[in-house]
């Protein structure tokens, strides 16, 4: 997707190549200690260590370093090149659409949580307080609280077309949830 994107938006694909594979290379990590770190920011010094070792130049070391930093969604970091751009909205596309509900669930099960949903979602993402890794962690909540805003925020208009239609998509599987675990249907 970052390639596809990146063709669009005209952006260097060997740099968005290099970053989009390293991109989550401490996101297990991060998973299995319960977000105690930024996947993103231990990525791109890990990313910089491995670059360096295979000889590669210092411009492309700290352009892949920025988009692998600037990725994450739940972070400070903000994208200031196109590749970073386009790094952040393919990251972003991962997480909507079919792929993404998916990948929302099965995260959901990796840290543990312990119900499907508590039907508490809507009120919790209302709270502004944080959630994560918690018993109220449920998919559902990942959902209200994230997910569906992600089409809003997007880089480029690659990003925000693709965005746009994976939303929809997520939409209704949502809404059809909800009346199902409302007895509706």
């Amino acid at each position: 997707m970052a390639l596809k994107i990146g063709r669009k938006e005209k952006a260097d694909l060997g740099i968005l190549e290099i970053a989009a594979l390293l991109h989550d290379i401490c996101k297990s990590d991060e998973l299995r200690c319960k977000g105690n770190f930024c996947h993103a920011e231990k990525g791109a010094e890990l990313a910089k260590e491995i670059l360096k070792k295979y000889g590669v130049d210092e411009d492309t070391i700290r352009r892949v370093a920025h988009c692998i930093v600037a990725h994450r969604y739940r972070n400070n970091h903000k994208p200031e090149t196109i590749e970073a751009k386009v790094l952040s909205d393919a990251d972003k596309l991962d997480a909507i659409g079919a792929v993404g509900i998916a990948r929302d669930f099965v995260a959901a099960g990796f840290i543990g949580t312990p119900v499907l949903y508590t039907g508490t979602e809507k009120n919790l993402a209302k709270s502004n307080e944080k959630h994560s890794y918690s018993d109220a962690d449920t998919a559902i909540l990942e959902y209200e609280v994230k997910l569906k805003h992600l089409k809003n925020i997007m880089f480029t208009r690659e990003g925000r077309r693709i965005g746009r239609d994976r939303h929809k998509f997520m939409e209704k599987f949502f809404e059809r949830f909800w009346e199902e675990a409302g007895g509706k249907r």
